[in-house]
């Protein structure tokens, strides 16, 4: 159930056109109370322009607390970065503009789709929740062009299955992240969005960050400026990653290819990182150089698995022989195909388009054999006290990467 709050009966009709005629209308927050009382099924407020923008967000406040399922969209005439920002600090499940009524409904779509996951869990269900671990996935290559965004939106699609599993797949290339290009995604809200919810962030002010691509399968998109990248630090990445982690079976982090903080941050709260190469000799000498430094922060081995794309490109390296030079063995071989960048030009993964493709099959054999068997067990992340730790060391010891 939904129900509008509008001072103005007319512009109430207008957005209930967008929204379906079971809804509602109010003519002041003051009959909210009583309404919840008699309809406790309500999952969604539709606060329109005509309500007063504080009153609607004290609301908004204390139904955060009081009756968390419930989400509040909020409604205006003009919607810009600094109303956006205190509307989600303030427990808003969406904000947007009144002229755009496809919006509206989307927006009151996705909140009625989180009330109704919020819903079915009972106490004793949600104390289990928050004590639940997912996955994290982080692929990483040093070499442009690797084919990492490939693999994390494959990847991320081929573990979801269809909405067999939630997964959220996070594009950690803050600059240039190209995984919303790669999935056709137009995201309302990325990354950036977070940084002013910081000392608040919680599970429903996250999810109003989220794209939905396909049944089960998420995006928390990469900022659309590269200059925001800057106002995003590491910690923030943290938070967001362990909140993550917490409400989805897996979570799969693209990432830039450089050893950043914010990659580091991802490092640190993985299970498995995923090292991708080509079989070239620049890509395997900074193959080398990436394990070289992985060892020198003593992140552990065992969740290391080297992956190399376009494996069966006749280049004149053997593959044994890369593996032999590198100390590790190759975890998975991903054939080159012309189908990818068809399929990325499609904006559809080719796991899910084509998923008898000899690459969907080789990326759909790495999650069967190094993401799956282990899934709920999780590793420990690395305690905070050796994060500091690491990062100074990279940046004394390893600056050639």
């Amino acid at each position: 159930m939904t129900v509008i709050v509008s001072l103005d009966r007319f512009a109430a009709e207008t957005l209930r056109t967008a929204i379906g005629p079971d809804t509602d209308i109010l003519d002041s927050l003051q009959d909210v109370g009583g309404h919840l009382a008699s309809h406790p099924a309500e999952s969604v407020i539709v606060v329109a322009p005509s309500i007063d923008m504080e009153a609607a967000l004290a609301l908004a406040e204390s139904l955060r607390v009081a009756k968390p399922h419930i989400g509040v969209v909020l409604v205006r005439q003009r919607v810009d970065s600094t109303l956006l920002a205190e509307a989600l600090r303030c427990g808003v499940r969406d904000v947007v503009g009144d002229r755009d009524l496809a919006a509206v409904s989307h927006a009151v779509r996705r909140a009625r789709e989180l009330a109704g996951r919020m819903r079915q869990y009972s106490d004793e269900d949600l104390r289990e929740e928050e004590t639940r671990r997912g996955r994290v996935i982080t692929v990483f290559s040093a070499k442009g062009g690797a084919g990492k965004t490939t693999l994390s939106t494959n990847l991320a699609a081929t573990l979801a299955d269809g909405g067999k599993r939630q997964v959220c797949i996070v594009d950690l290339d803050l600059a240039f992240g190209d995984v919303s290009i790669a999935l056709q995604l137009f995201p309302a809200h990325t990354i950036s969005d977070a940084v002013p919810l910081a000392d608040t962030l919680d599970v429903s002010g996250l999810q109003a960050l989220l794209t939905q691509h396909s049944p089960g399968l998420f995006a928390l998109s990469a900022p659309l400026e590269p200059g925001q990248a800057e106002h995003i630090p590491a910690s923030l990445v943290t938070d967001l990653l362990t909140i993550l982690r917490n409400q989805f079976d897996f979570v799969v982090i693209d990432t830039p290819p450089a050893f950043t903080d914010h990659v580091l941050a991802a490092f640190d709260i993985s299970d498995v990182v995923a090292l991708l190469a080509t079989l070239d000799i620049p890509a395997v000498k900074n193959l080398k150089l990436s394990l070289e430094t992985l060892e020198l922060l003593n992140y552990p081995r065992e969740r290391w698995r080297v992956v190399l794309n376009r494996a069966d490109s006749k280049v004149g390296l053997d593959i044994n022989e890369v593996a032999k030079s590198l100390h590790l063995t190759i975890a998975a071989q991903i054939p080159s195909s012309r189908a990818v960048p068809a399929s990325i030009n499609r904006g559809v993964p080719i796991a899910l388009d084509e998923p008898q493709h000899p690459v969907s099959q080789a990326i759909r054999l790495f999650a069967e054999q190094h993401v799956l068997p282990a899934a709920g067990a999780g590793h420990a992340a690395i305690p905070a006290s050796l994060r500091t730790d690491r990062r100074g060391l990279l940046r004394r010891k390893a600056k050639q990467i």
